[in-house]
């Protein structure tokens, strides 16, 4: 079978799964990138990292608010007002006066201080702000831990590119080589000048299929360097890393483990619920004050005088809302509900979760076991080109019967690449979708 069309190589390259190759496959001089270094610096540059440290700032301030809700409050106010009527005494003077006259104009201005003595709406409401601060942290982690798969994606797609363009420079090689040698043949007359043409076609073709592929992987590399914020040059390298050993264990504890930061935002998110629910108690229960003012004004507290007199008063305060209707207990059965949506969506997300790991098993499996063959394979397909090529160079097979057996080589290879890195990438989905870090 050939693979002579630059459409077929696009088309097979755009669909395939990306992977992960040996680094050094590349121009000298480049530098290599490894998947858990590049998945760290796409969390270490995303912009919403920063939320972190703002969310606990923010926190902070409302946790100040709240604590000064211990602290005494001051109020100053003041006040003038005219009323059209004043109270009159029944009894008289003699003449006719009365015993007293309030003003009309009256004139009051103080200072009030209120203390807290007890209050459970304030330890309350610092529990639940904490509270919505882990819960809103958990949610920035699980948004930055997305990015993994992400930068699995962009990494895996480079380098499949990468593997196939190996794969491809040692065609073009050997093409070479063997097109030296069939012009040595053709000036020689022991070669049609028709075979040289066929092998150099090919090996024309075959460069714009290695051109293709820098310019895909070009692209596909700065893909990856956006999403890492690293710079990422056509000589640099990606290699690829073993697994093998991390994707074992991880199997084995696939059912037990909870790493993955989802798991950590259902429990923030149900501690924040309790933490709501006591504030919604604290509400219907007492609440203890003390108070004083200080005050000057016209009248003071003798409301018979009419002079300017300064006076001071002081006392304890008690706030209850014995009756509510009912609305705090329906509010915390509310809440209630709401936990109870968060363990159904918990329990959704870790199924699908074991769908996705049986999945990624089944396919590292497959793999596995595909790749065994493709040694084979190649194997093979090397023993019958060498076969092949000395019979081409003997003259006994024509040179389109050579590029045929070169031409299967190359599928061969190309399929036992993509096997390669399909495995490796296979390896760090199921890792990454139990929440293990790639090493």
């Amino acid at each position: 079978m050939k693979i002579r069309s630059r459409s077929f190589i696009a088309a097979w390259l755009l669909t395939a799964h990306a992977g992960i190759c040996t680094a050094g496959q590349l121009t000298p001089g480049g530098r290599s990138f490894d998947l858990a270094s590049l998945q760290q610096a796409a969390v270490d540059t995303d912009p919403r990292l920063q939320q972190l440290q703002l969310l606990t700032m923010q926190t902070e301030l409302r946790l100040r608010n709240v604590a000064a809700g211990r602290l005494p409050s001051v109020t100053v106010d003041g006040q003038a007002q005219y009323q059209s009527d004043v109270p009159q005494p029944p009894l008289t003077q003699p003449g006719g006066r009365p015993l007293f006259s309030p003003p009309k104009a009256t004139y009051d201005s103080g200072l009030r201080l209120d203390q807290r003595i007890f209050d459970a709406t304030i330890n309350a409401q610092g529990a639940l702000e904490r509270a919505q601060l882990a819960e809103q942290q958990a949610r920035v982690r699980t948004t930055l831990f997305s990015l993994r798969q992400q930068v699995n994606e962009a990494f895996f797609t480079a380098a499949t590119l990468q593997a196939r363009q190996g794969a491809l420079s040692a065609s073009i090689t050997d093409l070479s080589a063997r097109l030296d040698e069939t012009n040595e043949r053709v000036s020689a007359g022991t070669a049609l000048p028709a075979e040289a043409a066929s092998i150099e076609a090919t090996l024309l073709q075959r460069r714009q299929d290695e051109e293709e592929l820098r310019a895909m992987r070009r692209t596909a590399l700065a893909r990856l360097a956006i999403l890492t914020g690293q710079t990422i040059s056509e000589n640099d390298a990606l290699a690829m890393p073993d697994l093998s050993a991390a994707v074992s264990r991880a199997r084995q504890a696939s059912g037990e483990l909870r790493a993955r930061p989802e798991y950590d935002l259902f429990t923030r998110t149900r501690e924040r619920l309790a933490k709501q629910q006591d504030a919604a108690a604290a509400q219907e229960r007492p609440r203890v004050s003390t108070f004083a003012r200080l005050g000057y004004g016209r009248p003071g507290l003798n409301f018979v005088s009419d002079q300017f007199e300064s006076y001071g008063l002081g006392g304890v305060r008690v706030q209850w809302n014995a009756w509510t209707w009912g609305s705090s207990s329906r509010e915390r059965e509310a809440l209630a509900i709401q936990q109870q949506i968060v363990a159904a969506d918990q329990a959704a997300f870790a199924k699908g979760l074991g769908e996705s790991i049986e999945g990624d098993a089944a396919t590292v499996d497959r793999l596995q076991a595909t790749l065994a063959l493709d040694d084979r394979i190649v194997a093979l397909r090397e023993q019958i080109e060498r076969s092949t090529q000395a019979r081409f160079q003997e003259g006994v097979v024509t040179a389109s019967e050579f590029l045929d057996r070169s031409s299967e080589l190359l599928q061969a290879r190309f399929a036992r690449a993509t096997h390669q890195v399909e495995l490796a990438q296979a390896g760090a989905r199921l890792l990454t979708t139990l929440g293990l870090e790639v090493r």
